[in-house]
């Protein structure tokens, strides 16, 4: 096993389980752009990767689904700069930032108490609101203009 790409913890993606592409890429650049291939695209197969655990795999397949082709496997690509080294190194860095947030467990959500002063603001335009119908010249102008008002 060459090198690999840590992500968090003990947990380590070996370099032969990534493949990389290149392509032109576009934007400004001129000649250069014209002739080199710097566009890098990462693809890595969540669903064969024996690296991975299960639970792993799932969180991977759940979290980063949009990124996620049919065939399974999880595309990053970059093509900001003008030189493929470094696009090659800014999609493994995205790679690693990805991974780590698609496996990082979810907070629970804390339960918090609607505070009083909100209780109150809503009982306040609510009686307000009632007040504003129940008043003797909002059914003057309901009432159709050939019936007086009060008929």
């Amino acid at each position: 096993m060459g090198r690999a790409i840590h992500i968090k913890g003990n947990l380590l993606i070996p370099e032969d389980e990534i493949t990389y592409a290149t392509s032109r890429s576009g934007g400004p650049g001129g000649q250069h752009a014209d002739k080199a291939d710097t566009k890098v695209t990462l693809r890595f197969p969540v669903a064969e990767s024996p690296t991975l655990s299960k639970e792993q795999r799932r969180l991977i397949l759940d979290n980063l689904s949009n990124r996620i082709n049919k065939e399974g496997e999880l595309l990053i690509s970059s093509q900001r700069h003008r030189s493929q080294s470094a696009n090659r190194n800014t999609v493994r860095n995205r790679f690693a930032d990805l991974l780590e947030d698609a496996l990082a467990p979810d907070e629970p959500r804390r339960r918090t108490k609607v505070p009083r002063s909100s209780k109150t603001r809503c009982l306040r335009n609510k009686r307000k609101r009632s007040r504003r119908r129940d008043s003797p010249d909002m059914a003057a102008r309901h009432c159709s203009p050939a019936e007086p008002p009060g008929s």
